[in-house]
């Protein structure tokens, strides 16, 4: 099933109403300087996915603007897409976005853990664990970028993701701040307003009331990429696109493997625009796009954005292939089972 959310938003300068499913959102206004150039609902263990437009996230101070589709699936996972507009980069729906300087974490070994540990017959057991799956690319001059402006775009995205994504007490709180601080100042009203709904589950985790997380750090697997754009207004942007499955061990009386793993597979377009073409307000961290699908997760849970583990665990007669669901080469465009 498909269901379109757009979040209240005050109107953008010029005005424009959300966009719908399948087409484009309208390109974002960023407070910029003269440009450069010219121009049902209780069934536990669902799969469920979402399709979000965040242009108002951008470079703007005055709205955020949002539209979400959210797709489910029994088994486990949610589809979160955020597809951009204006000649902006574009969320691929599989692992790797072409020509962009990527890099993902070695290869390492499923080493056997202890018999029983919650994520032994599941791919997830040969992932990182916890920030050790976060492996940053070389940085390098991209555009009109330096080196160290790369560095320190790539750096400010791999701290957004381990507190959106791995800390624990941002994921079992109600105070967004500690991530939303991190973000340019103009970018915050809008995901302010993404937490007073649910859409903020595209791009952060944050538990159900009850459900608990084991002492198991959560397993990591993904790559980010990186590449020089222009909006049609003519800013530089330093896109990030990153790509990762997080899987979760929440504690549970069920016995079979994966039962009390919830996977969510992410891919988020991060934005650093160029300060030499926006407002002070508005350098920083921006949310282009986001995709994302969160499997054997809790339906009435997820509906207002919040994990916890469903009943039917992974590789069920309903649920879809494990394979796919922790695989970040997988396509986020699973059927919905919840």
């Amino acid at each position: 099933m498909t269901e379109d959310r757009p979040d209240s938003a005050p109107p953008r300068h010029p005005a424009s109403g959300p966009g719908h499913r399948p087409g484009p959102p309208a390109a974002p206004e960023w407070q910029r300087w003269s440009s450069p150039g010219a121009g049902d609902p209780g069934r536990g263990g669902g799969l469920r996915g979402w399709r979000s437009r965040h242009p108002g996230w951008l470079l703007t101070g005055a709205t955020a603007l949002l539209t979400l589709a959210f797709v489910g699936v029994v088994g486990g996972a949610i589809l979160v897409s955020m597809p951009s507009a204006g000649g902006r980069p574009v969320v691929y729906p599989t692992f790797g976005p072409p020509a962009a300087t990527s890099a993902a974490p070695a290869a390492t070994s499923a080493a056997p853990a202890r018999p029983s540990g919650p994520f032994d017959g599941t791919p997830a057991a040969g992932f990182a664990q916890g920030q050790a799956g976060i492996v940053l690319p070389p940085a390098k001059r991209t555009g009109p970028f330096t080196e160290k402006q790369v560095a320190a775009a790539l750096a400010k995205v791999r701290t957004v993701l381990v507190t959106a994504r791995l800390d624990r007490r941002f994921m079992t709180t109600d105070d967004p701040d500690p991530l939303i601080r991190q973000f340019a100042p103009d970018a915050r009203a809008g995901l302010r307003t993404s937490f007073a709904s649910d859409t903020f589950a595209a791009y952060a985790t944050r538990l159900a009331p009850g459900a608990r997380l084991t002492a198991e750090q959560p397993r990591v697997k993904g790559r980010i990429s990186y590449r020089a754009t222009t909006d049609a207004d003519g800013v530089r942007i330093l896109a990030v696109t990153t790509n990762f499955v997080w899987a979760y061990a929440f504690q549970t009386s069920g016995t079979s493997p994966g039962g009390g793993l919830v996977a969510v597979h992410d891919t988020v377009v991060w934005s650093m625009p160029h300060p030499d073409d926006v407002k002070r307000g508005s350098e920083g961290l921006w949310v282009e796009d986001a995709n994302s699908y969160t499997a054997n997760v809790d339906c009435a849970a997820f509906d207002k954005g919040l994990l916890g583990p469903g009943t039917r665990g992974f590789g069920g007669p309903d649920g879809p292939d494990p394979d796919a669901v922790f695989d970040p080469a997988a396509t986020l465009d699973l059927p919905d089972t919840c």
